[in-house]
């Protein structure tokens, strides 16, 4: 039985977005001085931004799949010039956006793998139910399969499974017998249908302070952009990313996310982890910011093992070059 995930209840989200753990990463990164630092979600710019101001001798760049968060950190970062540069991507493409301009290596990483509130709020993005929207679900909307298609392809038992598993929903088979009860009747049109189904299923009563509905809209949402997938290739390739004597600093947000960053980060001969356990947010950091309450940072330095020049001679395929 897989440990619980850690799961945010949607009311509690606050609004404008909230830097979680701001001053923990550029806490983190401040050892490096100088080079080129990646953020790999940038969100709405807020640890970009913290990193710029604290870090001169930095460059940044950012990625994002989310176009609204793209163009929000943008805006955003505008004022630091050619020192940062935002592009809409997902994170798994990092690898080959570097080989592209011609980076082997990078000195810093930063993830915050956590939901933003904006996203949350935008009704049109269905990743919510507090309002009524669209199955949608997706990061980036302009690509990929939404949640109603998701729920559509996969058999009563499939659903079931997934919702069990990225939802550690212990009720999946009975919720997803009565949401593919209310797809196949043409039921299904929004998030509020959604959460209605599921209601039906369990009764409204809320599990420690948790809405029926949040596991099973967190298992469809990590379904529908793949982001243990996601993650799981980032952290597979993690070593070659980042130079010898380079950090890493990444905030998850639930179990199936940290089980992953921390597995990721277990090889000694490889990282050199800041403590055995992760950085929490301080107690005034969770009651200004309730998101927070969830946050697991994890710092780590890269060992010596391994480490290839930062930039190569043009037609050198990095990932094929190697020195000691």
């Amino acid at each position: 039985m897989m440990a619980a995930a850690l799961v945010m209840t949607e009311e509690h989200q606050p609004n404008p977005h909230v830097t979680v753990l701001r001053d923990e990463v550029v806490a983190a990164m401040s050892a490096l001085g100088g080079g080129l630092i990646v953020d790999v979600t940038a969100g709405y710019g807020g640890h970009s931004e913290a990193l710029l101001e604290a870090l001169p001798g930095i460059s940044l760049v950012a990625f994002d799949r989310d176009p609204k968060a793209v163009a929000a950190s943008r805006k955003r970062l505008a004022r630091f010039g050619d020192r940062a540069q935002v592009v809409h991507s997902a994170f798994s493409q990092l690898r080959s956006w570097l080989r592209e301009n011609g980076i082997s290596q990078v000195d810093g990483l930063v993830a915050d793998l956590g939901v933003s509130s904006p996203q949350l709020d935008q009704a049109e993005r269905g990743l919510s139910f507090r309002a009524d929207g669209p199955l949608d679900m997706r990061m980036d909307p302009t690509r990929g399969e939404t949640a109603l298609e998701l729920i559509e392809r996969l058999d009563q038992g499939e659903l079931a499974d997934l919702i069990f598993q990225l939802g550690d929903e212990r009720r999946s088979r009975r919720i997803a017998a009565c949401i593919k009860q209310d797809a196949d009747a043409g039921k299904l049109q929004g998030t509020l249908d959604l959460r209605r189904a599921i209601v039906r299923a369990v009764g409204p009563a809320r599990l420690n302070n948790i809405d029926p509905a949040t596991r099973t809209f967190q298992a469809l949402r990590i379904a529908v952009n793949s982001e243990l997938d996601e993650l799981a290739t980032l952290m597979g390739g993690l070593h070659e990313l980042v130079r010898a004597s380079g950090v890493v600093a990444l905030i998850s947000f639930h179990s199936l996310e940290d089980r992953l960053v921390k597995r990721g980060l277990a090889e000694k001969a490889l990282w050199r982890r800041s403590g055995s356990k992760p950085v929490l947010p301080s107690e005034p950091e969770r009651l200004a910011n309730p998101r927070s309450r969830s946050a697991k940072l994890r710092v780590a330095t890269r060992t010596a093992l391994m480490q290839v020049p930062a930039r190569l001679p043009e037609g050198v395929d990095p990932w094929e070059h190697r020195r000691t």
